[in-house]
């Protein structure tokens, strides 16, 4: 497909945002879902699915948020078990096997874990098969492989590098990997093929109510070209995650908080120098609260933190005394690591919006589990919640939204219809390890698609050739991010299509540029808007930086 339509001469994606916003205008939708998280998106796809007429926008880029910032796991919640949620892990297992067998095959696969008993850990080894036999029969005939336990031999078999001071035995069990931030953007993409109007960089400024007190429109300020839409609809769905207070109140200035937000820190480091083979479960230094240690090709994440927080949502990230605390906890787990805030390829912040309880609670025992309520003007609100249960959400969310429009509407379908990529695609064994080469790089990402992609390359050699020298990421993969994802800046791409900016530690002015570039031949920038979207990329890159070495002068 041309990304420039050679008689009007405007790019393709401007021209997308252009009737997107006609057809807001014009249309009176069923339902306006606001957030573009993994939630919105699941909400917006189900509800298309069933034949509803539908708007999702998004105030920033798809999964800027909470969505692109997790541990990039979809498991069956083994920790919650310990907190007696049986319900939420028996629904997470079954999400996580519709996720992996046909939902999204390309994007989520089995990763094993080795979770290690020490002399002074709280958890017995007895307690951990306990708990073990229990998640493999709460997840039925779907685990990708039942549980293992190992002896102390096994384990430092399986895991040389890791702390054999104490160690008692422990169990290899089976959870699942995915990318975050695209399997959101696969559920948008695909409420927007089956008919969704979907927009990114669009806020909600304000909300409108008819003469009985309910909620008929609202107003949509589009922050690239500064031009408003009056959206008029039946239904209002808030998925805002830790914007979810300020959307209730332009619905009631007057509503009280039901938000307790936490804050999830992680940091990636080169995967030969922590020294994992596998996912291992590690511990918090200082709180022994469950920690990760997870593989990503060349790289291990490591998180998360869980701390409360107070600020600006937007404005949340790691912080000197996060990274401290994450360099002692993999220390203590793999003593051999040695590992120092210069050793951090990258870090990462996220917010939990979990509905806050009515007792005081530390911030690991506030339930995960989501909570909808709905104002008297008829906005649906999302607190809480989880990746892994997103699309089971959704369809209690459309449930409801059926119900007020006064319409019958078809079954959900989103159990059974597999995301844009996944179609025809096989569930894949654990894909921990680089890929082999550049085709079996797509396929991983795009799965049903990558064929595609490959096609944007071989159209244009000047496209077929690699962004950053040691990964395999394609400058055609810039292209086909503007033209077909939706991507409107220059972290849109290096943060969420491509992950470049976590994933490299020079992914700077070089590798930005030449991504910018790219960007601007396809959506018409020019020079100086190269330039701002250069400078805005690096100051970032700085204020990450200088967290680090502030984290480097606490030692």
């Amino acid at each position: 497909m041309e990304a420039v339509d050679r008689e009007k001469g405007t790019p393709q994606s401007l021209r997308y945002r252009s009737a997107t916003w006609r057809y807001l205008e014009e249309e009176v939708f069923d339902v306006l879902v606001v957030g573009g998280g993994v939630n919105g998106a699941a909400v917006a796809r189900d509800a298309v699915l069933r034949g509803m007429s539908v708007a999702l926008v998004e105030r920033t880029d798809f999964a800027a948020g909470t969505s692109s910032r997790s541990s990039k796991l979809i498991h069956g919640g083994i920790r919650y078990l310990e907190q007696g949620d049986i319900a939420l892990v028996l629904e997470a297992c079954r999400e996580r096997d519709l996720l992996r067998s046909r939902l999204a095959p390309h994007l989520v696969r089995a990763q094993p874990f080795v979770f290690p008993i020490y002399q002074d850990d709280e958890l017995p080894v007895w307690q951990l098969r306990i708990g073990l036999i229990l998640y493999d029969l709460l997840a039925g005939f779907h685990n990708v492989h039942v549980h293992r336990m190992l002896t102390t031999a096994q384990l430092t078999e399986r895991e040389p590098a890791l702390l054999r001071d104490g160690l008692e035995g422990g169990a290899l069990y089976y959870d699942c990997w995915t990318d975050d931030a695209r399997l959101t953007l696969e559920m948008v993409l695909a409420a927007r093929g089956a008919g969704a109007a979907v927009l990114n960089y669009a806020t909600v400024e304000a909300l409108e109510k008819d003469s009985a007190g309910r909620l008929a429109a609202a107003i949509v300020h589009d922050r690239l070209s500064d031009r408003s839409a009056r959206v008029r609809a039946r239904c209002f769905v808030n998925v805002t995650g830790p914007w979810l207070d300020d959307v209730r109140r332009l619905d009631d200035a007057g509503a009280p908080p039901r938000l307790m937000l936490t804050k999830g820190v992680h940091a990636i480091f080169d995967r030969e120098r922590i020294g994992n083979r596998d996912a291992v479960v590690i511990r918090g230094a200082g709180d022994d609260r469950v920690m990760f240690a997870i593989p990503w090709q060349r790289q291990t994440l490591v998180g998360t933190t869980d701390t409360f927080y107070e600020g600006d949502p937007a404005a949340v990230a790691a912080e000197p005394d996060d990274i401290d605390y994450i360099l002692a906890s993999v220390n203590r787990a793999f003593p051999k690591a040695g590992v120092t805030a210069r050793d951090v390829i990258s870090t990462y912040a996220g917010l939990r919006p979990l509905v806050a309880p009515e007792d005081e609670l530390e911030e690991s025992d506030i339930s995960r589990e989501d909570e909808l309520f709905e104002s008297p003007a008829g906005l649906i609100s999302l607190g809480g919640g989880k990746l892994t249960t997103h699309r089971h959400v959704g369809e209690r969310i459309v449930d409801i939204v059926a119900r007020r429009i006064g319409r019958r509407a078809g079954r959900c379908r989103t159990a059974v219809v597999p995301l844009p990529g996944g179609g025809g695609v096989a569930p894949g064994a654990v894909c921990d390890e680089p890929p082999a080469n550049g085709e079996e790089h797509l396929r991983r990402r795009y799965g049903a698609l990558a064929s595609e992609v490959a096609a944007v390359a071989r159209e244009d050699p000047s496209l077929a050739t690699r962004l950053v020298h040691d990964l395999p990421e394609l400058r055609a993969e810039v292209a086909w991010a503007v033209d077909h994802e939706m991507a409107m800046t220059l972290d849109d791409v290096m943060s969420r299509r491509l992950h470049l900016r976590l994933r490299t530690r020079a992914p700077g002015a070089a590798t930005a540029r030449t991504v910018a570039e790219l960007m601007a031949a396809r959506l018409g920038w020019d020079g100086a808007r190269v330039d701002a979207e250069v400078r805005r990329y690096d100051e970032s890159l700085a204020c990450a930086r200088a967290v680090l070495e502030a984290a480097a002068n606490i030692r």
